[in-house]
């Protein structure tokens, strides 16, 4: 668990002190979260939501994550950096950091469930990801009124 990005060995044994070494309370990743408290509230009447505040659940897993987040979204080529990224210019930065907590205590409960290792699948980019990101960036280019030629670099020639 000390592998994933943001969590270092301490908090990887905070964690398994609080869960447990397989998590078997809790039956699904979303009853995890939820007992952590970095779930959405829903305090819903009428079909109008008053609150959408975070239930208070255990108080020493939402400090180590929320920490952990905070760490795992400044970890450069990491998914939580891109998912940090993504959603913060929608929800701002503290709702971004509970959406990474939320996703952080998805990927740990899976950790534990299934005894597997984490796989870091950050921002490796395809040959058509990079030819679309080209473009858009000539067309702002061209907006902002430059004209710019790209082209690959030469490949590096070996040092002896």
């Amino acid at each position: 668990m000390a592998e994933i990005p943001g969590i270092r060995l301490l908090a990887a044994q905070q964690i398994l002190a609080e869960t447990g070494p397989q998590a078997t309370a809790f039956p699904s990743a979303a009853q995890f979260a939820s007992w952590i408290g970095a779930c959405p509230g829903r305090e819903e009447s009428a079909g109008v939501n008053h609150s959408g505040r975070c239930p208070k659940g255990n108080r020493y897993l939402r400090r180590i994550l929320c920490q952990a987040a905070q760490a795992a979204a400044r970890t450069k080529n990491s998914r939580f950096q891109t998912l940090f990224r993504r959603l913060v210019p929608r929800l701002g930065y503290a709702k971004a950091i509970w959406a990474v907590v939320r996703h952080m205590a998805e990927v740990i409960w899976n950790i534990l469930h299934t005894k597997a290792h984490y796989e870091e699948r950050g921002s490796v980019s395809t040959p058509q990801a990079i030819k679309r990101r080209i473009q858009r960036l000539r067309k702002e280019m061209r907006d902002a009124g430059y004209s710019i030629e790209i082209k690959p670099l030469a490949p590096a020639v070996a040092r002896a």
